[in-house]
C-alpha cells in the first residue's frame, strides 16, 4: 500500500483505509492501523500472503525479528502462524507506542516491542540465531546493504531472510554477504525477495 500512489476515491469509497488486516494464524482478520508518516509503507496483503506461503503457514518455534516494524505487519504475522519470539524494531516513537498497545490488545506474549535502530538491533543478534529476520526499510534510504550484512551474520543456517525492496537484488550483491536468492516476486514497485545462506562446502 503506497501512500500518494495514483488519485486517491473518496474516503466514503475507500473501506478500510488507514489500515491492513493479519491474513492468517490466530489473529486472522485483525485490524492494524496505518499511521501517516512519511515512508511508512505497510507491505501490500498479496506479497504478504505469498511470502507466508513460500515459509509455509506455520512457523511454530522460530526466533523472529522485525527490524524496521511499522505497522507490525510482517513480525505480527509470523507471531499469528506460531513463531516462538518475534521482536519488533521500530525507531519513530508514535509507532512503537501503537505496536506495543497492539501487543497488549492481542495477549502476544512471543512479541517484544523495542523502540531503536533497526540495523543496530540485528547486529546485536547472536550469531546464526535467528529463523526469520525481516527488513523492510523506507525506500528512499540507505538501509538495505547495512541491515543485510547484519542480518546475514544472525540468520540460522536453515532461516530465511525476507526483503523487500525498490529494486531487484541480484546474485552480484548477495553473493559477497553469504546469501543466494531462494524466491523473489515484483508487485507493482516493490520487489519482494526470500534468500538464504549460501551453501559453502564445510555446510555439506
Amino acid at each position: 500500500m503506497r501512500r500518494g500512489a495514483g488519485t486517491p476515491r473518496p474516503a466514503a469509497q475507500r473501506p478500510g483505509a488507514g489500515e491492513v488486516r493479519i491474513i492468517g494464524g490466530q489473529w486472522k482478520r485483525t485490524r492494524l492501523p496505518v499511521a501517516d508518516r512519511p515512508g511508512l509503507r505497510p507491505t501490500p496483503d498479496r506479497v504478504r500472503e505469498t511470502l507466508f506461503n513460500w515459509l509455509g503457514q506455520d512457523l511454530t518455534g522460530w526466533r523472529c525479528l522485525d527490524a524496521f516494524a511499522g505497522t507490525g505487519a510482517l513480525g505480527l504475522e509470523a507471531a499469528s502462524r506460531g513463531a516462538a519470539s518475534v521482536l519488533l524494531v521500530e525507531g519513530d516513537a508514535g509507532l512503537a507506542r501503537q505496536l506495543e498497545a497492539l501487543r497488549e490488545r492481542l495477549q502476544a506474549t512471543a512479541v517484544r516491542v523495542q523502540r531503536g535502530d533497526g540495523v543496530a538491533a540485528l547486529r546485536q543478534c547472536a550469531p546464526a540465531s535467528m529463523q526469520l529476520l525481516l527488513i523492510d526499510p523506507p525506500f528512499e534510504g540507505a538501509l538495505f546493504a547495512p541491515a543485510l550484512q547484519a542480518a546475514a551474520q544472525a540468520l540460522a543456517p536453515d532461516g530465511f531472510i525476507y526483503l523487500e525492496a525498490p529494486a531487484a537484488w541480484g546474485q552480484a550483491q548477495l553473493e559477497p554477504l553469504g546469501l543466494v536468492l531462494h524466491r523473489h516476486l515484483k508487485a507493482g514497485a516493490v520487489h519482494a525477495h526470500l534468500l538464504r545462506r549460501a551453501v559453502v562446502a564445510s555446510d555439506m
